[in-house]
């Protein structure tokens, strides 16, 4: 195809940026045969010069400071909408009138009624929609999907999903927008989105949902002087605000093929930049991917070698390295006894796997007693 696509990105906050920087790198990461030439044509931010900055920094043909100018655009074909969440469906609703595609960041909407009028604008309409879920693109939540699909688990038992970060720790920390939506909004909508694709992606849909609780650990924050951008420090006033949604939420499943789910996700808990993380169980094996190691995911069947030190009924786990062309396991080869990944296809530079890196490094010294 030789006719350019031009993009547009609405939002030049964090996500906004992300979506910038994908569009930008689109043609070096797929077939270039089979995909236009991208041009990258807008960036909209009622933030004049934040829009300005990420139009620069991302290479794009110019920067403007309201939506509606992206709209009313004829030369743009694709638009990104990276802004807040009540925002999405009358962006969508204009955009789609206009018959431009439409990728709308995560969650879809605010409400469940905004979310339910975007889902059928699609159905009459003429033009490519879809949601940024990222997350099941990465190769290891692929392999695990994999796993399951193929019936590698046997019948599914129990997913156990989390996800919890850190970035609403600080009391002291702006009432930006993410805070005062409806019950639902906050860490459910910001971050549990990401897991219940997930959840659905690897075990398929959900049948119901139960025992749900929603809580508030910081019910004040104090007011911002400006714009907020992402989950940044900013500077704020001496005026506080009520935050309206949820910083933690926890809920149970039950998924269509007739396994239980647990679900915990929060936006107050130390130590968790970005704490992703999920296990799947079956009667004949298990697989588990933690987010802060990417690359990897354990995996563990009935018919993984034993060693004589596993004890009864138990069998060892293996990690497996992920790459572009390492995302499946056959079942373990040994290695002086110590069961490893076999990777149906590796790249040369993937060939050594999780198990040996972990043991080229060196141990750590052990402390030296004091008085």
């Amino acid at each position: 195809m030789t006719t350019p696509l031009s993009v547009a990105v609405i939002g030049a906050g964090m996500a906004g940026r992300s979506h910038a920087n994908g569009w930008r790198m689109a043609t070096t990461m797929f077939d270039v045969e089979d995909l236009p030439p991208v041009r990258l044509a807008a960036v909209a931010d009622a933030n004049g010069p934040l829009a300005d900055d990420a139009a620069k920094r991302y290479g794009y043909d110019k920067a403007v400071t309201s939506w509606e100018e992206i709209v009313d655009d004829p030369d743009i074909h694709v638009v990104s909408i990276v802004v807040g969440n009540d925002l999405h469906r009358p962006i969508a609703e204009a955009l789609v009138k206009a018959g431009k595609h439409v990728l709308c960041e995560k969650p879809l909407a605010g409400t469940l009624e905004d979310g339910k009028a975007m889902a059928d604008l699609e159905q009459d309409a003429s033009v490519v929609t879809g949601v940024g879920f990222t997350y099941r693109r990465n190769p290891a939540m692929a392999a695990v999907s994999q796993h399951v699909t193929a019936g590698d688990l046997g019948p599914v038992t129990l997913f156990q999903g989390r996800y919890n970060c850190d970035y609403a720790c600080d009391p002291g920390g702006a009432l930006a927008w993410r805070y005062t939506g409806p019950k639902g909004s906050g860490a459910l909508a910001d971050i549990g989105a990401h897991l219940i694709d997930l959840a659905e992606f690897v075990n398929g849909p959900i049948a119901s949902v139960a025992g749900g609780q929603l809580t508030i650990s910081i019910a004040q924050r104090p007011k911002p002087l400006g714009f907020v951008v992402g989950h940044g420090a900013a500077p704020v006033s001496d005026e506080t605000g009520e935050v309206t949604n949820e910083d933690t939420a926890a809920w149970t499943v039950r998924f269509a093929n007739g396994s239980s789910g647990t679900f915990a996700v929060s936006r107050t808990a130390f130590g968790m930049p970005n704490g992703l993380a999920f296990d799947v169980y079956g009667l004949q094996g298990r697989a588990s991917v933690d987010w802060h190691r990417p690359a990897e995911y354990l995996y563990d069947d009935a018919l993984a070698p034993r060693s004589p030190a596993a004890s009864a009924g138990s069998s060892p786990a293996r990690t497996c390295p992920t790459s572009p062309a390492a995302t499946r396991c056959r079942r373990p080869a040994t290695v002086a006894g110590t069961p490893r990944c076999s990777p149906t296809s590796v790249a040369p530079s993937s060939t050594r796997s999780a198990v040996s890196r972990a043991r080229s490094r060196p141990t750590r010294p052990s402390p030296t007693p004091t008085a």
